[in-house]
């Protein structure tokens, strides 16, 4: 699932919220976009549990600020 996280403010230490998404799902990507006010996750795992990681991570976040992006799985993979 691809997830946007519309940020507040800019991650005082982007490196950590990454860490704590890849702990749980090595295959995670993650990604700020230029304006550092946009993180940009793929991962399996749902929006309750990314809401948990980004925020013991140190990045203050709610429900209202993460939208999950339509599926662009084609299945072709078999996943």
């Amino acid at each position: 699932m691809e997830f946007h996280i519309r940020l507040n403010r800019s991650i005082a230490d982007f490196r950590a919220v990454e860490d704590a998404i890849q702990e749980v799902d090595s295959a995670a990507l993650v990604d700020i976009d230029p304006s550092g006010r946009l993180l940009r996750v793929s991962t399996w795992f749902d929006v309750t549990r990314l809401m948990s990681l980004v925020r013991q991570a140190g990045c203050p976040v709610d429900a209202l600020q993460i939208t999950q992006l339509p599926s662009t799985c084609c299945g072709g993979c078999g996943g």
